[in-house]
């Protein structure tokens, strides 16, 4: 359990305004600020501020909204740890305290209550605490910390709620409904694997759950809150998803996202409960379909569409059909959060955008933005978009990257370039705000982003490309990559390095056991150099989800032909690492082995571990150590 910290809410004010006027007010369809001509007094350089300042640039999201609109609730990392706020119409209200921060919040249908969900030192073994969103009272309602809680569904009166948790077995998630009042929990759900509440009924009598057989395969159930009946839903052949599940007005039927289609693509969908036929919503669509949210009565529904990365808001009056106005911005748009009127909440970022959340009044067509992060003093005026581009593999794969290069880069003239590859593997690079990315290019560095194959968002036969027998193909890619930018006079090998964070951390280790010598400089985070060791240590619940990607325990050989630490003889290249004392997913063990392994050859390998952290780094004392020794550390090695 994170423990509650005597921090003052009245931090708040140092870090972020609420429509108080303080910064200067922007064009965001152009992300151009009008300012005066100051030359005179500090000169034509532009001020430029070290790398911890930039990791102080503040955010607002995961946003909710109360049924009559008028009290809003965000996370932000303001503190320097994730907490939650409440906005009534005025200055935000810090409602949590933990000393470690909050891991995610769930907002009641009356909005007087919220679920918070907390862990202890990144263990993912998150606690639900009942919250008073007036006071901000606290009460445990769970304290089991070899187990994990969440996936919570309210109850229509509030007085219960519905989650899943592995507290009976560290290998399975079973479903559970609590009365709030007593603390009392009932199993629901008593069924073996990876499991999940998905929907309920406005009547309350039925529900859906869905049942994780990998990262790419799911089935629905629904069940019969009464008789305790259960009806298969999604009977199917190969890998198929099934997400973002709402029952319609009238219990008949459910919508969704679905990706069994001939493009694979997660698209709406509408299954009938009674034939259990499956007909999707847009017979033209060309994107995956994400963040699917509905009104209370299902009268409008809410998504995002990822375009080539790019999320873009969807609207929809579900009795009519008709595509209802947004707002249109430049930029990464998020789920909707609906109140009981025509007003929904989503968050905004942009490559040269923070993260905030903004409101819109479809029939008014109002649009408001509710929280102003702070930029920690920066002139986000000097901050730069990527470009889309694709390049050839080694084998004619087409291979979508974004490309970000330094301020006044001349064309032909190589710079030092970072690769850096998304986690997952079945994740990919999206155009957000990256601090750092914007420190690096303010101080001379490419970045290259691709996402190789095995990445999400085009589709399941792309995403497929890399598993099991294929893994080092994608590694290929982005090999492939880094020869695009010399071939294009981006850079020049001795000044390419690669970084990445979990699966993007064993890929910054296969770049360099793979292509020994050819990157001058590898940074891995959280990430794997031991498939056996992973699999054998990786928390129980996620350990047939990764064999169905990466291969089997049974086929070791396999395992170890593809694992850095085998290869550990032939790494040249220096190399930094980072890792949490805490983390389920990766065990830290991955790292000690390969510090222990190149130290015993006296190979230059730097390392941060961290004793209070788990999968990546959360809290900001530390993420500013990391991201400190991160630009001293390819500045030393890539800037020869």
């Amino acid at each position: 359990m994170k423990k509650i910290s005597g921090i003052l809410a009245i931090t708040v004010t140092l870090l972020l305004a609420i429509g108080c006027g303080t910064q200067k007010e922007i064009d965001y369809s152009t992300g151009q600020a009008i300012q005066p001509d100051l030359t005179e007094y500090f000169g034509k350089s532009a001020y430029m501020p070290d790398i911890e300042t930039f990791m102080q640039i503040g955010y607002g999201a995961s946003p909710s909204i109360s049924p009559n609109g008028n009290r809003m609730f965000f996370e932000s990392h303001m503190t320097g740890v994730t907490q939650l706020f409440r906005i009534d119409n005025g200055w935000p209200y810090q409602l949590t305290m933990f000393q470690e921060g909050i891991d995610w919040h769930s907002l009641s249908n009356s909005g007087d209550l919220a679920i918070i969900g907390s862990d202890a030192g990144g263990s993912e073994n998150a606690q639900m605490l009942l919250l008073d969103t007036h006071t901000g009272r606290i009460r445990q309602l769970t304290d089991q910390s070899s187990a994990r809680f969440g996936g919570v569904i309210w109850s229509n009166d509030d007085k219960s709620i519905f989650f899943y948790s592995n507290k009976d077995s560290n290998r399975d998630f079973k479903l559970y409904k609590m009365t709030l009042a007593d603390g009392n929990m009932e199993m629901i759900v008593d069924v073996p694997g990876y499991n999940g509440w998905a929907a309920k009924s406005l009547d309350e009598k039925k529900m859906i759950y869905y049942t994780f057989t990998s990262n790419v395969n799911a089935d629905l159930y629904l069940l019969d809150i009464a008789t305790g009946d259960v009806e298969h839903l999604t009977e199917h052949e190969g890998e198929i998803l099934y997400d973002n599940v709402y029952f319609s007005a009238n219990g008949k039927y459910l919508y969704l996202t679905c990706n069994d289609n001939p493009k694979g693509m997660n698209w709406l969908a509408k299954l009938d409960l009674a034939t259990k036929e499956i007909t999707y919503l847009d017979e033209n669509a060309q994107w995956d379909v994400e963040g699917v949210n509905m009104a209370d009565d299902r009268k409008v529904m809410g998504w995002t569409i990822n375009e080539n990365g790019y999320a873009r808001l969807k609207l929809r009056d579900m009795e009519s059909g008709r595509d209802l106005p947004v707002p249109g911005m430049n930029g990464m748009e998020s789920s909707p959060s609906f109140s009981n009127s025509s007003k929904l909440l989503f968050t905004f970022n942009s490559p040269t955008k923070t993260t905030d959340v903004w409101s819109w009044d479809w029939n008014t067509q109002k649009l408001k933005q509710v929280t102003f992060s702070t930029y920690a003093g920066i002139d986000r005026t000097h901050f730069l978009e990527p470009e889309l581009i694709k390049y050839k593999s080694f084998d004619g794969l087409e291979i979508p990257a974004f490309i970000y290069l330094p301020p006044n880069y001349k064309e032909g003239e190589p710079v030092p370039f970072i690769l850096h590859i998304h986690g997952g593997p079945e994740g990919q690079f999206r155009p957000s705000f990256a601090r750092h990315f914007q420190y690096l290019m303010l101080h001379g560095f490419g970045i290259l982003a691709p996402n190789v194959r095995g990445s999400d968002g085009y589709g399941t036969e792309y995403l497929s490309l890399d598993n099991y027998k294929n893994r080092l193909k994608s590694v290929k890619d982005m090999k492939a990559g880094a020869d695009w930018l010399i071939e294009q006079g981006y850079s020049v090998q001795g000044r390419i390095g690669v970084k990445g964070g979990s699966y993007g951390g064993y890929m910054a280790m296969a770049a360099i056991t793979e292509y020994p010598g050819f990157f001058a400089a590898s940074m891995n985070s959280v990430g794997i150099v031991n498939f056996v060791s992973f699999l054998e240590n990786t928390a129980d619940y996620r350990r047939a989800l990764r064999e169905s990607e990466y291969g089997p325990l049974s086929d070791p050989e396999f395992l170890k032909s593809i694992s850095p630490i085998h290869k550990a003889n032939l790494i040249t290249t220096p190399l930094l690492i980072v890792h949490g004392e805490n983390d389920p997913r990766v065990p830290v063990g991955e790292a000690r082995q390969i510090i222990k392994a190149l130290k015993k050859r006296n190979i230059a390998v730097e390392a941060l571990i961290f004793p209070d952290e788990g999968h990546g780094v959360s809290q900001r004392k530390n993420s500013l150590q990391v991201y400190r020794k991160m630009a001293d550390f390819f500045e030393k090695h890539l800037k020869k």
